[in-house]
């Protein structure tokens, strides 16, 4: 166990959690909500630092990020838990997974020795996903900063329901922002994550890119029924351009039945490709279609000539035609890390 760092000592050997938005008050002997987090007498564990149940050298297309040196591979990590319970979750198994039962799938890695299987496994950077990164925070912290001195590239792959507080501390060392906007209303929020206030996690990705620069892609899993109205669409859309900036990309995923969300059909590819023109209405420059490979909508295009300057198949770059961060058939400038 390691003592926990964003949290509040309370009367009665209490402790109120400052890592997520849900924030905890909890009694001594007990866990918050993520069952990642254990107060014993008064002082606030995380049980899951440097425990590692994923890890892969993944393209950072998969992210997907696709304006953040696309072509390039970052070590990819994971833990166990999650702030949101979402019932149609990919990645169940871990995220919905019990920290107690499940510690033979684990595997320590040390931040250190995260950054040095990062340089031998010729990865660029480094980027905490396929669980909520923030719900093991002091250890991705670590890892932050020391990969920031050697000169490697941090990425937060994020449901966004982090506190300010945490975003603040973390800021200074991450470099891309990849957040989940499911919806943006109470009720699909409700449905998609069980948890119904969303409006914090448009202010701490706002502040992302706002006060700290970090490089922000946003992706909406469009799923029937919950989140695919035009009016969600375009509501979404409209707060990307007004309060990100019309540059930020915006990814609209085809949702698959899964888990308790197996009744739900996929999504059609008409609606996803209504979304894409929704938010190009909405003056987004970048909207891509995810989850239909060999889709056209994966594809980079400049805004200003309109050709085509990043030609994707899956995670793969077929096509690549930007110069010195321009496009190099009109020499605009495309939004990104290039």
């Amino acid at each position: 166990m390691k003592e926990a760092l964003l949290y509040k000592k309370l009367d009665n050997n209490k402790v109120k959690c400052n890592v997520c938005q849900v924030g905890c008050i909890v009694s001594d002997g007990k866990r918050g909500a993520c069952r990642t987090r254990l107060n014993k007498d008064g002082i606030f564990y995380t049980l899951i630092y440097s425990k590692v149940s994923s890890i892969h050298a993944d393209p950072i297309e998969k992210k997907p990020l696709y304006h953040f040196y696309p072509g390039t591979y970052c070590l990819s990590l994971g833990t166990l838990g999650c702030s949101f319970h979402c019932p149609g979750c990919q990645n169940w198994q871990i995220s919905q997974s019990d920290v107690d039962l499940d510690q033979e799938i684990m595997t320590d890695v040390t931040p250190e020795e995260s950054v040095r299987l990062i340089e031998e496994s010729g990865c660029k950077g480094i980027s905490w996903t396929y669980n909520e990164p923030s719900i093991w925070f002091e250890y991705t912290l670590d890892g932050a900063r020391l990969a920031k001195e050697k000169g490697l590239y941090t990425v937060y792959v994020t449901n966004g329901y982090m506190t300010i507080e945490a975003l603040d501390t973390i800021g200074p060392y991450l470099d891309a922002f990849r957040v989940d906007i499911k919806g943006f209303s109470r009720e699909s929020y409700k449905k998609i994550t069980g948890l119904s206030k969303f409006e914090g996690i448009l202010d701490v990705t706002a502040r992302a890119k706002n006060k700290w620069g970090m490089h922000v892609e946003v992706i909406t899993n469009v799923t029937p029924t919950i989140n695919d109205s035009d009016q969600m669409l375009q509501s979404i859309a409209s707060w990307i351009a007004g309060s990100l900036g019309p540059d930020v990309p915006w990814h609209v995923t085809r949702f698959h039945p899964y888990l308790d969300l197996s009744h739900i059909p996929p999504t059609p590819i008409e609606t996803l490709e209504r979304a894409r023109e929704i938010g190009t209405k909405e003056g987004l420059n970048f909207v891509y279609i995810g989850n239909v490979s060999g889709h056209p909508g994966e594809d980079t295009y400049c805004p200003g000539c309109k050709m085509m300057i990043i030609k994707r198949d899956g995670f793969c770059i077929s096509e690549y035609h930007i110069k010195d961060g321009a496009c190099k058939f009109c020499r605009k400038v495309i939004s990104g890390r290039f």
